[in-house]
């Protein structure tokens, strides 16, 4: 078994319940897997197959990005004054052009920025397949740089024709979409504690899905253990409007219906939550995916983070695609996600 040591650190974060801060310290490692945390006398060894020597760095626990669109790394700092619904008409016919190549490339990028910040692990959320795209494309970055990856298996069934946002040429059989997904799943998901590659499904957002296939996702996912659900809800004052109309509910509500609330689900953005969904999601131990950056740039509102985290809701940090973003840094995400609810409470200590 492969085994590391780092020691010397200048100051190991541990992050743990009371927020050790340990000078000089040091990490045990076996086959990926940290099993002492402290100075070299708590070390079980004080050798190993690799011992690095870190006296001028601090070391902190890897972070966790909770919301992507890798494939977004191709088209930056385009549509810079539209909100959500115009940003995405405008990407839509240049997203249709996407290889696999391309595809690949962007992932292979994304997760390097991620890297640089500090993060370790990170979802991801693919959901349209032009010509020959494939999840495999995304999972091939993954494994070429040793990321610990967990990619969602999206889709886009309902296009303009029935009401729908996205083109038409961009949308799926619904009955594609599902035995894609369970092919993937049953190819790759890893359902082990330390896995470095667990999947999810991922039907994109209210405006471009049924019912039907958020049912039958739901379904499908809590047939295999570890395998969760992600989605977009709730990201402004459109998206909201949507739900109304088209389903006569607001979205926390519609995901209720569907059975879409729970432990193993969690929705990107939820800036428009109101107090009853916020109780919602707290009541039934649904995730929140807070991208603060992604949300200032296309003008959705400030996320209620606060008053879920009040209420008990799990919240992670995601950074969003990175045509929302032009970036991928999780710290700067940290940073926003601070300063965005002293500015929305008034508070600053909030």
């Amino acid at each position: 078994m492969a085994t590391l040591l780092v020691k010397d650190i200048k100051i190991l974060v541990t992050m743990d319940a009371t927020r050790r801060e340990i000078p000089n310290g040091a990490l045990y490692i076996r086959d990926h897997v940290i099993e002492a945390v402290g100075t070299l006398a708590d070390m079980p060894h004080t050798t190993a197959d690799t011992v690095l020597s870190l006296p001028t760095q601090i070391v902190l626990p890897g972070m966790v990005n909770t919301h992507h669109h890798m494939f977004q790394n191709l088209t930056r700092v385009m549509a810079q004054q539209n909100e959500l619904f115009g940003w995405l008409t405008t990407l839509y016919p240049i997203w249709r052009n996407l290889t696999a190549e391309m595809v690949h490339t962007a992932a292979k990028l994304a997760m390097a920025e991620l890297m640089m910040s500090g993060c370790t692990t990170s979802s991801d959320h693919l959901y349209l397949f032009p010509n020959d795209v494939t999840l495999e494309d995304t999972i091939r970055a993954a494994q070429e740089l040793g990321f610990r990856y967990h990619p969602t298996r999206g889709a886009m069934s309902v296009g303009e024709s029935q009401g729908g946002l996205p083109p038409d040429s961009l949308v799926e059989a619904e009955p594609h979409i599902l035995r894609d997904t369970q092919r993937v799943i049953e190819a790759y998901h890893d359902p082990a504690r330390y896995a470095m590659l667990r999947l999810g499904i991922a039907p994109a957002a209210p405006f471009n899905v049924s019912q039907s296939l958020m049912r039958e996702s739901a379904a499908l996912a809590r047939t295999y253990p570890g395998v969760r659900l992600h989605t977009h809800l709730a990201e402004n004052a459109n998206d909201i409007a949507y739900s109304l109309e088209h389903y006569g509910m607001r979205p926390g509500e519609y995901a209720e219906s569907l059975g879409w609330l729970g432990t193993d689900v969690w929705h990107a953005h939820c800036v428009q939550l109101d107090e009853r969904e916020i109780g919602l999601f707290a009541r039934t131990g649904t995730g929140v995916a807070h991208c603060p950056c992604s949300n200032m740039r296309l003008a959705s509102g400030i996320a209620p983070v606060r008053a879920m985290l009040t209420q008990g809701v799990k919240v992670g940090l995601g950074v969003d695609g990175s045509a929302s973003n032009d970036g991928a840094h999780l710290l700067n995400e940290a940073r926003q996600a601070l300063l965005l609810q002293r500015i929305k409470e008034t508070d600053p200590s909030a």
